[in-house]
C-alpha cells in the first residue's frame, strides 16, 4: 500500500471559531496535529485548508497545505479536493483522513488503521475505537458509540453500526474517534454519493458508507486521542502540553 495522510482543517468552527489556529503553548493547533502526522513516518502529509490564513500558517510550519473551496459540505469532500492536487495520478492507493482539532494523536491511531486495510481484503474503510472511560459513554449523543463484531483477540472488529443512542448490556461499549482510513475507490465512491437516510437520522457521516454496502472494520486504540471541540477541550490540551513540557 502507498498511503497519503489528508488533514482537511477550515476556521468556521460552531463551537470553537479559528480552532484551527488556536495557540497550543505556542504551537497553532494545526501545526501540532501536522507534526504528528509526520512522525508516524505511514506516508506524505498535507493540510486540505478551507482558508487561506491555515495555507500560510502550515507552510510557514514547513509543511503542505492545499486551498480548498471554503463552502465545501465536509471534511471528506475537503479531502478529495485536496487529494486532485496532490495525487492526480492515484499513485497513493490509501487515503487517511485525519482531523484537525487531534493535536496529540499517537501514531499508533494512523498506522493501526493502515494495518487493517492491509489485513482484511473485504475492508472498505478503517477507523478506530476504544473502550468506554466511563459510564457516561454509554448516554452521551456527542460521544458515538460502535457495534462492533469482534475478532476473538478482541483488537478489532467489524462495524455492524454507529450510534449517538444509548447502548445497552454487560459487553464493552467501544467509543468511536473520527481518523478514517479509505482505500481510494472507497472514498471517491462515497464522496460522490448524497447523504443517506441513516446518516441524516443519526448525522454520522460513516453510515453512508454502510448504506452503500461498504464495509468498516475498527481496530482498538489504548491511548485516548484528545479532541477539540470547544473552549474547554482546548483548555485540556493547553494543559496536557504544558505536562509534556514538565
Amino acid at each position: 500500500m502507498n498511503p497519503i495522510v489528508i488533514i482537511p482543517a477550515r476556521l468556521a468552527a460552531t463551537r470553537l471559531p479559528n480552532k484551527p489556529l488556536a495557540d497550543i503553548e505556542g504551537l497553532p493547533m494545526i501545526v501540532r496535529v501536522l507534526r504528528q502526522a509526520q512522525a508516524a513516518g505511514i506516508g506524505p502529509v498535507a493540510v486540505a485548508a478551507g482558508d487561506s490564513e491555515i495555507v500560510r500558517v502550515v507552510e510557514a510550519a514547513g509543511g503542505r497545505a492545499v486551498l480548498t473551496d471554503p463552502d465545501l459540505p465536509s471534511g471528506s469532500d475537503r479531502l478529495v479536493a485536496a487529494l486532485g492536487e496532490l495525487d492526480p495520478d492515484g499513485r497513493h492507493d490509501v487515503i487517511i483522513n485525519l482531523q484537525g482539532d487531534m493535536p496529540f494523536v499517537e501514531a499508533s491511531a494512523l498506522t493501526d488503521c493502515a494495518a487493517l486495510l492491509a489485513r482484511e481484503p473485504g475492508c472498505d474503510v478503517a477507523t478506530i475505537v476504544e473502550a468506554e472511560t466511563s459510564p457516561a459513554v454509554r448516554t452521551n449523543p456527542d460521544m458515538v458509540k460502535a457495534v462492533l463484531a469482534m475478532q476473538p483477540d478482541g483488537r478489532s472488529g467489524r462495524a455492524l453500526y454507529f450510534t449517538r443512542s444509548t447502548l445497552y448490556g454487560d459487553a464493552p461499549v467501544w467509543h468511536h474517534h473520527g481518523i478514517y482510513a479509505y482505500r481510494r475507490e472507497a472514498l471517491l465512491r462515497f464522496t460522490a454519493a448524497p447523504p443517506s437516510p441513516l446518516e441524516k437520522r443519526e448525522k454520522l457521516e460513516q453510515l453512508r458508507a454502510m448504506e452503500l454496502g461498504m464495509t468498516i472494520w475498527a481496530a482498538v486504540v489504548d491511548a485516548t486521542p484528545i479532541s477539540v471541540d470547544n473552549p474547554a477541550d482546548l483548555e485540556r490540551a493547553r494543559a496536557f502540553a504544558r505536562s509534556l513540557k514538565g
